[in-house]
């Protein structure tokens, strides 16, 4: 037993860092709840281990009496005399109670209760160790799942990445080896002290920039917001207040070799680099290129924008399930609506309507024959003496007849007639 109890505690002290005090508490308060089914409830009963020798004894303060009514507080006072020469009625004595064999059960119940103790210890130690590290990236290995959390192996400790930080186009096998970002260290967690790590967090990839672009890391690029839809596609705006710095391309690099870097480790998440400005609009106009932003306006609280694009980029601005304008409403900090452009289709439903006239006049057609050319791409007059019956059928859904009845006019026409 000596030997294994030395044996635990450097284990511990050398390997999980536990200080050798803390584990002699620990186990001398175990040992004292297993030694009471040996012993009995002796009076004031402690238990001294010497973490040094690797020995244990268990100690009893009892009264000396002269006739004992309670054996597992008295003693006799010629007894006692045997331990404490001048011992007088009602001294306490100490006496030494080691059993000489604690049992089966009092043994394994006390090597639990330390264990329990002792990873307790350890979990103190985390976030003492920890503590300070909220918002760093660290590397670790997928060890296990524990329900739909990851539990991870930094080391010396474990990290639990709940189901809610996990990517969800990503998998997770053990012994894969990643990078995760500390979301934060709770002293008081489900299990007691616990690392919790992100990889979905909008921050990993701040500090992504931050390890791979240097002048980001020396402030000489700052990023000025983030927004991320992890596994899917992420929009960083970087500024700097040196003129001579073009912030995008140093986050890009060379060849987009440090925005690859970190695509790598996205698992291929797809990133826009943004040039900040301080004008908002300009910064929305900046946020959706290469979309075209024909009008913005701006509240007066700069808490939303009321946009326009053309008919044929809406889609690409609101993207697919309004993912893009999901990200750039988050980016620039303001509640997007963005529309389209009416006005630009008034003029287009109005030029279609002045070709259809002018066919209708010129061949002598009625108007919705006129507004089908017109609307199929044939409402100019010089195109249309270029086309054949074959195209004209197919304006007119297949109705080949009166294809042919409209070909023969325009053969037919005379300009100026």
């Amino acid at each position: 037993m000596i030997s294994e109890l030395k044996a635990l505690f450097d284990y511990y002290e050398k390997e999980k860092g536990i200080d050798r005090g803390k584990m002699v508490e620990a186990l001398s308060l175990a040992l004292l709840a297993a030694s009471k089914k040996s012993i009995g409830p002796a009076r004031e009963l402690r238990i001294e281990v010497d973490p040094d020798k690797g020995t244990i004894k268990a100690w009893a303060k009892l009264l000396a009496v002269e006739t004992v009514t309670n054996p597992w507080e008295e003693l006799p006072l010629e007894k006692a005399r045997r331990f404490k020469k001048e011992a007088q009625l009602g001294d306490e004595i100490d006496i030494e109670v080691t059993p000489k064999n604690m049992g089966r059960i009092a043994a394994q119940t006390a090597k639990q209760t330390m264990l329990q103790r002792l990873r307790m210890a350890e979990k103190e130690n985390l976030y003492d160790e920890f503590k300070d590290r909220t918002g760093d990236v660290v590397n670790g290995v997928v060890r296990r799942f524990d329900k739909s959390d990851v539990i991870v192996d930094l080391g010396k400790f474990e990290g639990t990445m709940p189901a809610k930080e996990r990517v969800s186009t990503e998998d997770y096998t053990p012994g894969d080896r990643m990078r995760f970002y500390v979301k934060a260290v709770e002293r008081e967690g489900a299990r007691g002290p616990e690392i919790v790590l992100s990889r979905a967090h909008p921050n990993f990839v701040r500090r992504l920039f931050e390890f791979e672009v240097s002048e980001i890391g020396d402030r000489t690029v700052e990023i000025a917001s983030i927004s991320r839809e992890a596994g899917y596609r992420t929009k960083v705006a970087v500024h700097s207040a040196d003129a001579k710095v073009d912030p995008v391309g140093a986050c890009v690099g060379l060849r987009g070799a440090r925005v690859k870097n970190i695509v790598r480790e996205l698992n291929n998440e797809k990133v826009d680099i943004i040039r900040w400005n301080a004008d908002p609009a300009e910064f929305i106009r900046e946020a959706l290129k290469p979309i075209k932003v024909l009008t913005i306006q701006v509240a007066p609280d700069k808490k939303s924008a009321r946009l326009t694009v053309s008919e044929e980029e809406l889609s690409k601005a609101i993207g697919r399930r309004g993912q893009n304008a999901r990200l750039t409403s988050r980016l620039v900090g303001m509640e997007l609506s963005i529309e389209r452009d009416e006005h630009a289709s008034e003029i287009f439903e109005g030029q279609m309507d002045t070709a259809a006239h002018e066919l209708e006049k010129a061949l002598g057609i009625n108007l919705d024959t006129a507004r089908k050319l017109a609307n199929g791409g044939l409402g100019d007059l010089k195109e249309l003496a270029r086309v054949d019956v074959e195209d004209i059928t197919d304006v007119f859904g297949g109705d080949r007849l009166l294809a042919e009845q409209v070909h023969a006019r325009i053969q037919a026409y005379t300009p100026g007639a």
